[in-house]
């Protein structure tokens, strides 16, 4: 279908070279239909009319007055040393009052021209104080030539949209340029079915662009947004449910577990049974693997809730149907972490044709990029054989010369830091698509995991298993109360002489070069705890040894030693040979020690809130209870030690998603999580829409299971082209 032309013209034919050029490279903006889908930011009011006898300060007001007098004086300034600097003031006056009016610089020839004494206008701006007087400066106005009551009304009344603007293009010329496109609004193509538009009494797109770009009332803007809203969700949803339509038409091989094979072997060795919500999730994954198209399963769970065991349990069931499960990890501590515990869970069952293996059992291996020629080797004929069941590892799995005997399904953990593209060569590694389940510990709140993982089933895992301790969290000001910080130090002292260990977190690693260029840049009052660059590992672990903590046996970690140095430290620390481990966000994700009871996390405002609550589940893994202590130099009033007060009142990693998730813009989470792309969300706030983002999804749902091509719906095929430009195609594509 061709595509409707008057919105594909391209913006430098219709507003000339320059201004299109800005709109290009600053805004992104290319046809006419971009700039009518630049939507405002926000509308100013020019305010009723006013009389100038009782003018308000600091507000916008609009007056209609009569120039009484204009002069022009030149000055002397910074900008204008030779006195070439210039400013006009106006005076004017309505009969109750007078008022000045005062232009600078460039801004002076056109008012000087027009605004003549005897000459009657509208006047529109904020009423400021200058030396003890009233003023306008820079006033908006229009001339009224006649004395017709009405323009004076209407102009007054107006609502002013406020466009995301650049220091190269203000937003009034931003609203110029809409004037001049706004007619094509007019050929807009309605993406939405006409039943569900008129079902949900939604106005048609045309208006809708009227409406949101020259609103006359507010309700008129009410109504475009949350006619744009539902395009916005629903196009996306479509986009969504036709990948989800696409991946129930792919064939897979069905794995069910034998009845008393390698799964019932492993259950019945646990010494503990599983909480009510690892067997419904469990259930949910078994019912899918049981299929004969790809799972393709998101499970959330909470810091510590036992997504790992959920995971090995499909695993085992995959191996007992007769195929290989590889789980990816995105770091090699985490690889080795998850390969040392499922070895540990699976006992003689992992010892696949060994010398006292058990009957059922299969070969566990691990595969990372650093481990030996002759230990590679050996792991990769062990996969092309089908002699190991599991693999661990991490995207050394992807690489071209890994083969699998039969590989049934593919657990990635830790999905935002896996790009869509790893998941796709991994799934080519099949001789059919293999069925899929993505781990994530950072909570997500439901609207986005619709939003973002649309194309995923979602299980959520959200009790925590018997035996699991509370972690008290608590907010230590440094440069407040001193003394805080030095009770911090003796509160993990205390720990240690208990048996425990602690963790000590800091930002960055300390071996990295200054960059001179950073270390120039001027500094605002605001940002005096950020004039020190951040606290590193190496600088504070000696400081401890030699300071609060000496005698303890202290160690670090961190992402630029040698893999096999890391795993030695993390043995140590695990064996309990390490009194305390100073180290940087590697531990965030997966590290298990349930002895380590307590975790200094130093200059923690420099943390998003997710990593904050990533990094405290990894104390309070055992029966002890866990301390998880904030250490900040911000003051009380700032955004960021609210953002750490939210942290240490609750445990709920849902209700903290939340949290991060309207201070940071949904933009971020939403560009992560789709490999980068920019978010397509204009009016779309995915916490604030819940509903909307829900009710989209099943009317998506029932479009593309009626007609998966949409050949009923050309204007809606239209917008997906639109959305899925070439990056989105392929993220969709790879899901």
């Amino acid at each position: 279908m061709d595509l409707v032309p008057a919105l594909e013209e391209p913006l430098k034919k219709v507003l000339g070279p320059a201004t299109a050029k800005v709109m290009a490279e600053h805004l992104g903006l290319h046809t006419v239909g971009d700039l009518l889908h630049h939507y405002p930011r926000r509308y100013e009011e020019r305010g009723q009319l006013t009389h100038l006898a009782d003018l308000p300060m600091d507000e916008h007001v609009t007056v209609v007055a009569m120039v009484a007098d204009a002069r022009l004086h030149t000055f002397a300034s910074a900008k204008a040393p030779r006195g070439k600097g210039q400013r006009l003031e106006v005076t004017i006056t309505d009969g109750s009052g007078r008022l000045q009016l005062v232009f600078f610089g460039n801004g002076v020839h056109k008012p000087h021209k027009e605004l003549l004494p005897g000459t009657r206008a509208m006047f529109s701006g904020k009423v400021s104080v200058f030396n003890r007087r009233l003023q306008l400066a820079h006033p908006a106005y229009e001339l009224l030539r006649g004395d017709s009551e009405e323009t004076v009304e209407s102009w007054a009344g107006a609502l002013i949209p406020i466009y995301p603007a650049t220091a190269k293009l203000e937003s009034w010329k931003i609203g110029k340029a809409i004037q001049t496109v706004l007619p094509g609004a007019q050929e807009a193509v309605d993406p939405l079915p006409p039943a569900l538009r008129e079902g949900r009494g939604l106005v048609t797109l045309p208006e809708a662009l009227l409406k949101i770009h020259r609103p006359h009332t507010k309700a008129d803007i009410e109504d475009a947004r949350s006619r744009l809203k539902w395009d916005e969700a629903f196009v996306l949803q479509v986009a969504l449910a036709r990948r989800r339509h696409a991946d129930a038409q792919l064939p897979a091989v069905a794995r069910r577990p034998s009845p008393d094979g390698l799964l019932t072997a492993f259950d019945d060795r646990l010494p503990f049974t599983l909480t009510e919500g690892q067997q419904k999730v469990s259930k949910e994954i078994f019912d899918d693997l049981a299929t004969e198209h790809p799972m393709h399963r998101l499970l959330q769970g909470e810091v510590g809730s036992g997504k790992t065991m959920v995971a090995l349990r499909a695993m085992l069931a995959t191996v007992d149907a007769g195929g290989q499960a590889a789980m990816l990890a995105p770091t090699e501590v985490l690889a080795q972490q998850h390969h040392r515990s499922v070895v540990e869970m699976m006992g003689e069952l992992a010892e696949g044709g060994m010398l006292g293996g058990a009957e059922h059992a299969t070969k566990v291996v691990l595969l990372t990029g650093s481990m030996g020629t002759a230990a590679r080797r050996q792991a990769m004929l062990d996969l092309a054989t089908g002699e190991a069941g599991i693999v661990i590892g991490t995207h050394a799995l992807i690489e071209d010369k890994v083969q699998f005997h039969d590989l049934g399904l593919v657990v990635v953990d830790e999905q935002h830091r896996f790009g869509v593209e790893q998941r796709d060569a991994l799934r080519g590694k099949g001789k059919q698509p293999p069925h899929l389940l993505v781990m994530t510990a950072t909570p997500i709140p439901r609207t986005v995991a619709m939003t973002v993982f649309g194309d995923l089933e979602t299980s959520v895992l959200d009790q925590l298993p018997a035996g699991r301790s509370p972690i008290a969290s608590h907010v230590v000001p440094a440069a407040d109360k001193p003394h805080f910080l030095a009770r911090a130090w003796e509160r993990v002292r205390e720990e240690v002489e208990k048996g425990h260990q602690a963790y000590v977190v800091c930002p960055r690693i300390g071996d990295e070069e200054d960059d001179p260029k950073k270390s120039d840049k001027k500094k605002s009052p605001q940002d005096e705890a950020e004039k020190r660059p951040p606290l590193a590992v190496l600088d504070v672990a000696a400081q401890l040894a030699k300071g609060p903590l000496q005698g303890l046996r202290v160690e670090v970690l961190h992402g630029r030693m040698h893999p096999d140095d890391k795993d030695a430290v993390m043995r140590r620390f695990a064996a309990g040979d390490t009194d305390v481990l100073v180290a940087t966000t590697v531990i965030e994700v997966g590290v298990n020690v349930p002895n380590a009871t307590a975790m200094v996390i130093m200059d923690a405002d420099r943390f998003g809130v997710s990593q904050l609550h990533q990094l405290r589940g990894r104390v309070g893994r055992g029966s002890a209870p866990g301390l998880c202590l904030l250490v900040t130099e911000m003051p009380e009033a700032s955004a960021a030690r609210q953002r750490l007060n939210a942290v240490a009142s609750t445990l709920d990693g849902f209700e903290l998603s939340r949290i991060d998730l309207e201070q940071r813009r949904e933009g971020d989470v939403l560009g992560q999580a789709q490999s980068g792309a920019r978010t397509s969300l204009r009016v779309l706030a995915v916490i604030e829409d819940e509903e909307v983002i829900a009710e989209a999804r099943d009317e998506a749902a029932q479009v593309v299971a009626a007609d998966p091509e949409l050949t009923a719906f050309p204007g809606l095929r239209v917008a997906l082209d639109a959305l899925l430009d070439e990056e989105r195609e392929q993220y969709l594509e790879k899901g």
